[in-house]
């Protein structure tokens, strides 16, 4: 690395520190650093929203959606199979079972819809 990018990246490290500092200063939420496992759990929470397991925090009222869920649960399942052999362990696994559970409420509200 040169000397000139060496200084760019020093400086832009400086930056995000200061923002961080004056976040906190001002009592903000930080968020958290990106990670697998947090996008997971957020497209998870979003399907959980949209199979009405939990409530939707707009309206704190369960809502159903079953074509989003479903978009979700997919896009998570096209996730699992295009991040295959570039997961941890954990990561893998924790996929693995958020798309089982997924899976089996999306199954269970449709079974019971057309029992119905």
């Amino acid at each position: 690395m040169d000397e000139q990018n060496k200084n760019i990246d020093e400086s832009w490290k400086e930056a995000a520190e200061k923002e961080k500092a004056n976040l906190e200063k001002e009592g903000k939420l930080i968020p958290p650093e990106p990670d697998f496992s947090f996008f997971i759990t957020t497209l998870s929470l979003q399907a959980s929203i949209d199979l009405g397991q939990v409530p939707n925090p707009a309206t704190n009222k369960k809502e159903e959606n079953l074509t989003q869920a479903k978009f979700l649960i997919d896009t998570l399942g096209m996730l699992k199979e295009k991040t295959k052999g570039n997961l941890t362990p954990e990561e893998a696994n924790y996929l693995e079972n958020v798309l089982y559970e997924l899976r089996m409420q999306y199954i269970s509200k449709t079974t019971n819809k057309e029992n119905v």
